[in-house]
């Protein structure tokens, strides 16, 4: 079978396909259970071609989150847009929706995927990571009428990520904490939260 060429434009069609399908299939399914050969069979290239793309699944995964930042914005968006929700409300919902990124189509990093992704990523694309990762954060907080200040944005994006990864992590990586609380868990926390960045925006 003759080799097929591919211009330019096609392999950045492809790639953009791919970084998409990963983001499709990892808010479905999760990111441990999604594999490289669903991601590259749903886009219809080989497996060796895939590779051509992303030396590994963690440097496609890191650009699938990058993917994913705008469509969290939106979302936070329609939420305080909604007039059917309280400002509480709404900050809930999108909390909830992180933490149950399964039900909502977000896909979360769990521990073991974040410790995995750090082996992997060189210092300098680490740091492009965590420059991301925080502007994304504050710009969460100021969709919620909170001001973004660096203090602020360092606190909210490790209490946001700790419930996320902890109900994430119960009882797989945790073993020692209790399934049967681990939604009861998540809510409290949740609420501790909300009314935090109540008074921050009252402030």
């Amino acid at each position: 079978m003759p080799k097929v060429a591919y211009s330019e434009e096609d392999r950045a069609r492809i790639r953009r396909e791919l970084v998409a399908a990963a983001l499709a299939l990892m808010g479905k399914n999760g990111i441990q259970r999604t594999t490289v050969e669903q991601i590259y069979k749903k886009v219809g290239i080989s497996r060796t071609f895939f590779y051509t793309f992303f030396p590994t699944k963690e440097d496609l995964i890191v650009e699938a989150l990058y993917l994913q930042q705008p469509k969290i914005l939106a979302y936070v968006k329609r939420l305080m847009d909604d007039p059917a929700l309280s400002w509480r409300e709404a900050v809930r919902q999108f909390l909830h929706a992180c933490c149950y990124g399964e039900e909502s189509g977000i896909a979360i990093l769990t521990i073991e995927e974040q410790q995995l992704i750090f082996r992997h990523l060189s210092p300098e694309s680490y740091q492009v990571f965590r420059d991301k990762q925080l502007r994304l954060f504050g710009q969460i907080l100021e969709g919620f009428g909170v001001k973004a200040d660096k203090a602020r944005i360092g606190l909210f994006t490790n209490l946001s990520l700790m419930i996320v990864v902890v109900r994430k992590a119960i009882p797989g990586a945790l073993p020692l904490f209790v399934p049967e609380a681990a939604d009861a868990t998540v809510e409290f926390q949740i609420n501790a939260i909300v009314d935090a960045l109540e008074k921050q925006k009252e402030s």
